[in-house]
């Protein structure tokens, strides 16, 4: 692999914030991506199948289940950050087909350029916004995997985070697509609760996937939220269980009414 400067910065014009891309200190071949001073990403080229960040992972393990294990999947990011899915797919589903889409175009070019895409993959890059990209799709687009990581907490944008907006990603999902959505919220879980109304009249089934201690609404942190077209697949709740991070829940059905109110 070529080598890569010790540390990269990038202007970003959208947020008018700086975005840093530096070595991992404790893991060779790992990168973090930083916005603002805040860490973003973490991408681990010398593995993409192993994803630093819990929530992420999460992710990682639906699409696992998504499809019969290494079979090539279609996949929509919406919100691409340091592409870590983006790696992870390829890295577990050679062939796959990817589209990415980023609001901040400094971002993405920046990402791929300090950090390129491993060989073969075939990932389509969009800028701008994701409700308005999802429309801009060709037509005839459909994907087994919607995954939107792009809001949290107050600063969800309201004309995402909503039922037209994910009945529009729904009609972009083939028969056995799934739609996730990671939700950060802060204690109270006042979003997580909303999108949980808000994905159900969207979708014919809605589970919530987090470290069991989130469900208390005590803390902030991470939810991932799962919309499928049918019914739950039965032995998904005690396989992402067990998958973990752990301690891990699902909450399906009956058992995900008291968090959606």
């Amino acid at each position: 692999m070529a080598a890569r400067p010790a540390a990269a910065s990038r202007f970003l014009r959208t947020t008018g914030q700086h975005a840093a891309i530096e070595p991992d200190a404790f893991t060779e071949g790992a990168y973090v991506l930083s916005i603002g001073g805040a860490e973003q990403s973490h991408v681990n080229l010398a593995e993409p199948g192993e994803i630093f960040y819990e929530y992420l992972r999460r992710i990682g393990h639906v699409v696992d289940l998504a499809a019969p294990v290494g079979e090539p999947v279609s996949a929509l990011h919406l919100g691409a950050g340091a592409l870590t899915l983006a790696r992870y797919i390829q890295a577990t589903r050679p062939g796959s087909l990817q589209y990415a889409v980023e609001l901040e175009r400094e971002l993405l070019d920046f990402v791929l350029q300090q950090l390129p895409m491993p060989d073969g993959t075939e990932l389509h890059t969009l800028i701008g916004d994701a409700r308005d990209a999802l429309a801009e799709l060709p037509a005839e687009l459909r994907f087994d995997v919607v995954i939107l990581d792009i809001f949290s907490g107050p600063e969800a944008p309201e004309h995402i985070a909503c039922t037209g907006f994910y009945e529009e990603a729904a009609a972009r999902l083939t028969p056995r697509g799934v739609l996730i959505v990671n939700v950060g919220d802060e204690p109270g879980l006042t979003l997580v609760r909303s999108q949980v109304a808000a994905l159900r009249r969207a979708m014919s089934e809605v589970s919530a996937f987090a470290e069991s201690g989130m469900f208390a609404g005590r803390h902030p942190g991470n939810i991932i939220l799962i919309g499928t077209q049918g019914p739950w697949p039965a032995g998904w709740t005690a396989e992402l269980t067990a998958r973990g991070p752990h301690p891990a829940t699902v909450l399906a059905g009956v058992d995900l009414d008291a968090l959606a109110g």
